[in-house]
């Protein structure tokens, strides 16, 4: 698939942004924590849970990934924005990984995360935020409370739903650059990533195993498929023929058998099911699930 088709693909107007989001979460720092889960379905942690390893030599890290979504679980129906960005952070070095086609698609969904990140820092960059409080005491006060008020805003997936329909930012006919939008095209992505993780962790019919480009085809048709035309279809599937084959995700994940890895993204994807499903719940509570 060329770069003009992985552009309609993720149909994504924006350009390139550097991530430069200083959080307003403070304390939050998950990144080299190796975090541990239950063997449960459900998303609590048990008293002695299993520990995921760092995977020597790998860019992906499955702990990292985890930390990242498990931090994101707010209150029991939200979602905390910076490490959910982060958590597509780490998803992308998994994509990244598959190979340079696939890199193709997680270049849009960087695009996507900036997109959100820059939209948190627009009050920091306008012409009074340059003024500065020391000239002018009471106007640099005022914006240091906009920019507050703004940072306050995309703090979480609801906190920003609600912040952007107050100001009329999303337009549920009309594309917009809304945080909204770009969002529901990342959780419809989640999904594909979702899904597809949850079929590799199957364990052989018939003691055989399916193949990776026939697992994450199918996911696509079932999830991206719906919302795509027919020529992006077609060039996406046969895009995937060139996922690497099982023995791959062995490596990556440094597991030794399927069994192994199994229990590895059964307990990814419940992580990334509690959010994909918190997710879908705030944008269906506020019809923005066919944003144009």
């Amino acid at each position: 698939m060329g770069r003009a088709a992985a552009f309609f693909f993720w149909n994504v107007p924006y350009g390139g942004l550097d991530y430069h989001w200083d959080s307003c979460l403070k304390g939050y720092n998950q990144v080299n924590k190796v975090h541990q889960l239950s063997n449960s379905s459900g998303p609590h942690v048990a008293e002695d849970p299993p520990v995921f390893p760092i995977c020597p030599g790998q860019n992906f890290q499955v702990s990292v990934l985890v930390s990242h979504l498990l931090a994101a679980q707010a209150h029991a129906s939200d979602v905390l924005l910076q490490p959910y960005l982060l958590s597509w952070d780490e998803l992308v070095k998994f994509m990244d990984s598959l190979g340079p086609v696939v890199s193709l698609i997680s270049n849009e969904i960087e695009t996507k995360t900036s997109v959100i990140r820059q939209l948190a820092l627009l009050p920091e960059e306008g012409p009074e935020a340059e003024i500065g409080p020391n000239m002018h005491s009471q106007t640099g006060e005022k914006n240091n409370l906009k920019a507050k008020q703004h940072s306050d805003a995309y703090r979480s997936v609801r906190s920003m739903i609600r912040a952007e329909v107050d100001r009329g930012v999303v337009d549920f006919h009309h594309q917009t650059d809304s945080g909204c939008r770009t969002l529901l095209r990342l959780h419809r992505a989640l999904l594909w990533l979702k899904l597809f993780l949850q079929k590799l962790a199957e364990m052989p019919r018939a003691g055989r195993l399916r193949s990776p480009s026939d697992l994450c085809r199918e996911a696509y048709q079932s999830t991206l498929a719906q919302h795509h035309t027919w020529l992006v279809r077609r060039a996406a599937e046969l895009a995937f023929i060139a996922m690497p084959e099982r023995g791959f995700f062995f490596r990556l994940l440094c597991v030794q058998d399927q069994e192994e890895l199994s229990v590895m993204l059964n307990r990814v994807v419940t992580t990334i099911g509690e959010i994909y499903d918190r997710t879908q719940g705030a944008l269906e509570e506020n019809g923005m699930l066919d944003l144009p």
